[in-house]
């Protein structure tokens, strides 16, 4: 591993956040001989100390820094103070990620082309094609072991997949399988195959599943051009009279402030907390924060158009065993405006543990109806909806006028309200999960609404012109040239895919642009 680098050295790269935008950055970089820091808010948590628990999982790695919501979501009136389930710790999000590993389809990169105006939503195609970051994916996929790409076997189904497959056959879907997932199906890359012990979102015991954690940071270790900060939690970006980016000021675990001084800074922190730290790097030279000439940062803020839908049967289905997002039906992800909604959905394989059923079921709140599905929560078979959310300007990441974090900073307020768009996709989704269901003898269906759920998309977008977002299709931000953001908050629509796959993909090709351009001393 390295010698910690000198605070007063300036020729690193930060990078802030280790998830799956800075975990795969830092490695990528130290790979090619690069010095970085990457500054991470959590603690770290090594994959044997991970907790096979619920509740005591989310004591251990969620971030529950308080935030504030508003809007009509119904996060914003059960969950007020999480609208997101993120992780705070080393590896970020990929220690909770389920692993789903889905390319977006060419259309969801051109959907202001694809899907015309419309009306409310503040669409546009994204600076990049499909066709331009398919060697990513391929890289990606292979980097991070996906299921059905490079001869790579997809996983066993489990009880809950079977009820999946048999309720898509008799609907006719076509495209229903185990899935494309991050998820050792046999030993590789120094980590053992998948144990199907169903704990995915608490962190894999095992290291079966692909995360930053245990595959890219270690990597970069080895290289000792990679140094790891845990409990670094970052205010603000420091800037010179040129306004370029110098450094970042962060506190440690007592609470005591440090500059790591820097020749280029990566913003990786989640679509919440990485708008929320450019905007709190508001100065003099940029009074509305860095890299928002544009008043796009924070801005067409994405979260899926999500909700879950539940079957009850006659016999057990057991359907917490095995793997928790081992299957899929994609006939839904095509773009059909037939069906009353531009863009797609995903139906994904999903279930609670009885903690989180309990809850987030709510089957019309408290009472026998809420008592009774939990009663039969053995015979209940689960999936989850992943659509396509439209990006509104007013659906958006700003700072608190009063509240403050332990540290004195403006926290977030996560302002989001469901697009008629998004409405008419889950009413559709939740009518075909029920269908689904019921053509295999479901005695009841329970559709569920939306969880505070993780897939934090847009607010620091990407766009071809400035004055349409806030980065370019490399990532750099269009007003600050040493300046890139590496996670999802930089894409420009959500896609109905799980985000991550493309968010390493971006890093990949992030990472390759930054060699070149240092390498070329224009940055």
């Amino acid at each position: 591993m390295a010698a910690p680098y000198d605070l007063k050295d300036d020729h690193v790269v930060v990078i802030i956040g280790s998830g799956a935008g800075g975990g795969t950055l830092g490695n990528e970089l130290a790979q090619k001989g690069i010095d970085v820091v990457i500054l991470e808010a959590g603690a770290r948590h090594e994959y044997e100390d991970f907790i096979n628990d619920e509740w005591d999982s989310f004591g251990q790695l969620a971030w529950v820094d308080k935030r504030t919501t508003s809007g009509d979501w119904r996060v914003a009136k059960d969950f007020p103070n999480l609208p997101a389930w993120i992780v705070k710790s080393v590896g970020g999000t990929t220690t909770h990620w389920a692993g789903a590993s889905l390319r977006l389809q060419e259309h969801e990169f051109r959907t202001l082309s694809h899907y015309g105006k419309l009306e409310g939503a503040n669409l546009l195609d994204w600076p990049i094609t499909l066709k331009e970051l398919e060697p990513y994916y391929a890289k990606a996929e292979d980097k991070m072991g996906v299921t059905r790409t490079n001869g790579i076997a997809g996983l066993p189904g489990n009880n809950n997949f079977k009820v999946l497959k048999a309720g898509a056959d008799k609907l006719g879907y076509k495209e229903c399988h185990t899935g494309n997932m991050a998820i050792n199906s046999a030993d590789r890359d120094d980590r053992m195959s998948c144990q199907q012990t169903g704990f995915c979102f608490q962190g894999c015991k095992w290291g079966a599943k692909w995360s930053t954690l245990y595959t890219e940071i270690p990597k970069g270790e080895a290289t000792g051009k990679l140094e790891v900060r845990p409990n670094a939690m970052a205010q603000k970006i420091e800037h010179d009279k040129n306004g370029k980016v110098t450094g970042v000021l962060y506190v440690d675990k007592d609470g005591k402030q440090h500059v790591q001084k820097a020749r280029i800074v990566a913003v990786a922190g989640n679509s919440i907390e990485s708008p929320r730290l450019l905007l709190n790097s508001a100065s003099t030279m940029f009074p509305d924060g860095l890299a928002n000439s544009s008043g796009q940062v924070g801005r067409n803020y994405m979260r899926h158009t999500t909700g879950s839908v539940y079957g009850v049967f006659e016999k057990p289905v057991h359907m917490y065993r095995g793997t928790t997002m081992a299957g899929i039906i994609r006939d839904e992800a095509r773009h059909d405006p037939a069906r009353g909604f531009v863009g797609g959905y995903e139906m994904e394989t999903l279930s609670l543990g009885l903690p989180f059923m309990a809850a987030f079921l709510d089957p019309g709140g408290w009472g026998r109806s809420f008592t009774s599905a939990l009663d039969e929560y053995a015979n209940m078979a689960g999936l989850w909806i992943v659509g396509e959310d439209m990006p509104q300007e007013n659906n958006r990441i700003t700072l608190h006028k009063e509240e403050k974090d332990q540290y004195g900073l403006p926290i977030a307020n996560v302002n989001f309200s469901d697009h008629p768009n998004d409405t008419a996709m889950r009413n559709h989704a939740y009518k075909q999960g029920q269908a689904l269901y019921k053509a295999v003898g479901a005695t009841r269906t329970l559709p569920t609404p939306p969880y505070p759920s993780t897939h934090n998309l847009g607010t620091n977008r990407m766009s071809e012109k400035p004055k349409d977002g806030v980065v370019n299709k490399f990532g750099q931000s269009h007003d600050i040239k040493n300046l890139f953001v590496s996670d999802g908050s930089q894409f420009t629509s959500g896609g109905a895919e799980n985000p991550t796959l493309t968010i390493v993909s971006l890093a990949i090709r992030q990472a390759e642009y930054i060699a070149k351009e240092m390498g070329a001393k224009t940055i």
